[in-house]
């Protein structure tokens, strides 16, 4: 959760859970999954789908089309979304888990000097730093800095288990490209957000802007595969509960990035087929245009 330096952190979200009664994937048999091969019938995840003239084959009959052994450009394994499916689902995830702890480290090393020059803060006096600081002051690059930046050990405990459950699943299903993109449009949501509306010498930070898109998207997901959507309902709203609930957390982070996430996340996986990208890509420019217009409303009222 975004939060003040040092506010007190609740629970996150928990992975998404399927219906018990779904079979497992011919290749992956933990992963349950309500898709089958349209040519073999075979039960498959969002990993080892590709994409057919009608609904979606496994690998083995998608190379079995091109009568070589081998995928033809057009039929190589594509996730649900149309991106490429990688050897390691999870790699950006781990990336980006990475960054976050790296981030955490340096702020233990350095110190609140640090973490001030680079938490996102409207307008304010930093004694620290010695002089009015801000992103109404040219300092856009903390719209972004701050979605690195935790303010506790149990702040960044929450994040990162939160980004790994979530995260690693909707990788496998988006793609890295589409998921990465949706990462960072709905962290830049839920800043831009905060900086409209929170008061310009409250400082935020954390990740959880970005993760509440990723769990907006991941709703989006499980309806689209129709999956059981109580536990996913259920996750939002105990997680709204603690947002609203708890003093100093940034909750203009929390719903700009769900507000993005679960418009980006449709655009994903309901995008037609012969325009995908288009509207894909299409949506995220959309998203990243109304977060340069709150930002440039909110830096004209504070200048």
């Amino acid at each position: 959760m975004d939060q003040a330096p040092g506010s007190p952190q609740g629970p996150e979200d928990q992975g998404p859970q399927h219906a018990q009664s779904l079979p497992g994937c011919y290749r992956h048999p933990d992963r349950e999954t309500g898709i089958r091969c349209t040519r073999c019938e075979r039960p498959i995840c969002p990993e080892c789908m590709v994409d057919a003239s009608v609904g979606f084959q496994c690998p083995e009959c998608a190379r079995g089309d091109s009568g070589t052994g081998h995928a033809p450009a057009a039929s190589r394994p594509r996730t649900l979304a149309g991106g490429s499916v990688a050897a390691d689902p999870r790699l950006v995830t781990k990336v980006l888990i990475g960054i976050n702890l790296a981030a955490f480290l340096v702020q233990m090393s350095v110190g609140d000097r640090f973490t001030n020059r680079f938490e996102l803060i409207g307008q304010a006096y930093v004694p620290l730093l010695g002089d009015v600081e801000g992103i109404a002051h040219g300092q856009y690059y903390r719209m972004l800095t701050a979605m690195f930046l935790h303010g506790s050990y149990i702040h960044i405990l929450f994040n990162m288990l939160s980004l790994w459950w979530i995260g690693g699943p909707l990788e496998a299903a988006l793609g890295r490209a589409r998921y990465v993109t949706l990462y960072f449009v709905s962290g830049l949501a839920g800043s831009a957000l905060t900086y409209l509306i929170a008061a310009p010498n409250q400082p935020s930070l954390g990740a959880s802007g970005a993760i509440f898109g990723l769990f907006g998207a991941t709703a989006v997901l499980m309806r689209r595969l129709r999956y059981d959507m109580r536990p996913v309902i259920a996750l939002l709203v105990i997680n709204l509960i603690f947002t609203f609930g708890w003093s100093n957390i940034a909750w203009q982070a929390h719903i700009g990035g769900l507000v993005a996430g679960v418009i980006t996340g449709y655009a994903m996986v309901h995008a037609p087929r012969k325009h995908r990208a288009l509207v894909q890509y299409g949506t995220c420019a959309f998203v990243l245009v109304v977060v340069v217009v709150m930002t440039l409303v909110r830096t004209f009222q504070l200048t």
